[in-house]
């Protein structure tokens, strides 16, 4: 029922840019908060950035004045513009949708961002 489809990553080289995109469906009732994590290898997954319902936003010192978390409600859409690409940025990025009302979470697939010479 529900669906949350990530695109825009891959392999980019240290101080290129990408922008991740997650697309939700089947959330009737409609979406509270939106965000980024990712997980390396070997490392836990961290909150990269989140932006709530009415464009509040926070983001992980790691990756603040680099990134940008923005989301077209309309379009039920989160998006993640990502800048000054490092080689730490490398993990596997997983979209977060929370719902309103009863603020159940549900989880992109995740999609992989390589930064690499």
């Amino acid at each position: 029922q529900v669906q949350l489809v990530e695109s825009g990553g891959g392999l980019v080289q240290p101080g290129g840019s990408l922008r991740l995109s997650c697309a939700a469906s089947g959330i009737i009732f409609g979406i509270d908060r939106m965000g980024w994590y990712r997980q390396a290898p070997g490392m836990q997954r961290e909150l990269v950035a989140v932006i709530a319902r009415g464009g509040r936003t926070n983001y992980a010192d790691s990756v603040k004045g680099r990134f940008t978390i923005s989301r077209d409600n309309g379009k039920n859409t989160v998006y993640l513009q990502m800048n000054s690409l490092k080689p730490e940025d490398t993990a596997l990025y997983y979209c977060n949708v929370v719902q309103r009302f009863n603020y159940l979470e549900h989880w992109g697939q995740g999609t992989q961002v390589t930064v690499s010479s």
